[in-house]
């Protein structure tokens, strides 16, 4: 990707793409409006657009000259309007369009862990018009987490005690998506790691009050406690953090990006990584940077200053 100066993007007409088709769309739209207003803060030209099915129309009728990708899930993580930004040859933030699709596939994500030796839990999973009956008969150990490779905001997740209870969490899962993951469930402290243009950021350690960081956990205000700095030992903490960072030059991350992480007795997993991190009043990318010294609207322009096309 090629970037802009502070001055040329000033001159440009911005959009800041939220809300979109996916399940994720309540979040994407509280991301969006977020990152609009931090821009027009710092005096940026932009405007913000929910995107629909007819995204190049609207791009069109707004003459817009630079994309700010605020969306999350389908449709806008996933590579596809990345894709059409590329066609139209609109530059824009995040991550481009092969690492996009990578990511978005937590099955994907796991496989090219394992192959640069990177740690990921175990793992099993079913593509379209396979057997979920087959997947089922495989799992031989409990307790796992199943999910839908393809969404994110731990929609579909469940973790499954019980043969009964991972029936049901595959059911649930290929609802969502024709591709699930079941994976083994690492019973230890939960981590994340942002990384802002190639750099790791404080790394958070995540205490959900019910047991489980779920969706209500994630974005109901209160339901979770946020240790940051995480209290871990020297050498854990940066092996994590360097470990992200790996994680993200594998897949080809750009612009911000956000690695979870499981610790257990000083082994550490990686399990998956978002190329387009929430940006809400509880998101995490926001929280580690400010422990960083970076306000809300600057972390926002640094975003913005990485847009370019994937060349």
């Amino acid at each position: 990707m090629n970037s802009f100066s502070r001055e040329a993007l000033q001159q440009k007409k911005i959009a800041v793409l939220m809300g979109g088709l996916s399940a994720e769309r309540e979040v994407s739209l509280r991301t969006g409006a977020a990152c609009l207003s931090a821009l027009q803060q710092l005096g940026y030209p932009a405007v913000g657009i929910d995107v629909g099915t007819d995204l190049p129309g609207q791009l069109r009728d707004a003459a817009i000259e630079i994309a700010f990708i605020a969306l999350h899930g389908r449709f806008g993580e996933d590579g596809r309007v990345q894709g059409l930004l590329e066609m139209l040859q609109i530059p824009y933030t995040g991550s481009g369009v092969l690492a996009s699709s990578m990511a978005i596939d937590k099955v994907v994500t796991k496989q090219l862990l394992l192959y640069h030796e990177l740690p990921t839990p175990g793992f099993d999973f079913m593509r379209p018009g396979e057997s979920s009956e087959s997947l089922f008969a495989r799992c031989k150990y409990l307790p796992l987490i199943v999910k839908p490779s393809r969404e994110g905001s731990t929609i579909g997740i469940s973790i499954a005690r019980s043969r009964e209870a991972l029936r049901h969490g595959i059911d649930t899962a290929a609802a969502l998506d024709g591709t699930v993951l079941v994976e083994e469930y690492i019973e230890g402290i939960e981590l994340t790691v942002s990384v802002l243009n190639g750099q790791a950021l404080p790394i958070i350690q995540i205490v959900p009050k019910s047991g489980f960081y779920d969706y209500q956990a994630k974005y109901t205000a209160g339901a979770t406690e946020y240790l940051l700095p995480a209290p871990l030992d020297a050498v854990s903490y940066q092996r994590i953090q360097q470990a992200a960072i790996a994680a993200c030059k594998v897949l080809g991350c750009r612009g911000a990006a956000r690695v979870d992480f499981m610790l257990r007795e000083r082994e550490f997993y990686c399990i998956e990584i978002n190329t387009i991190p929430g940006m809400t009043e509880t998101s995490l990318l926001p929280k580690a940077a400010g422990e960083a010294g970076i306000e809300f609207p600057r972390l926002v322009e640094q975003i913005l200053l990485d847009a370019g096309l994937d060349k």
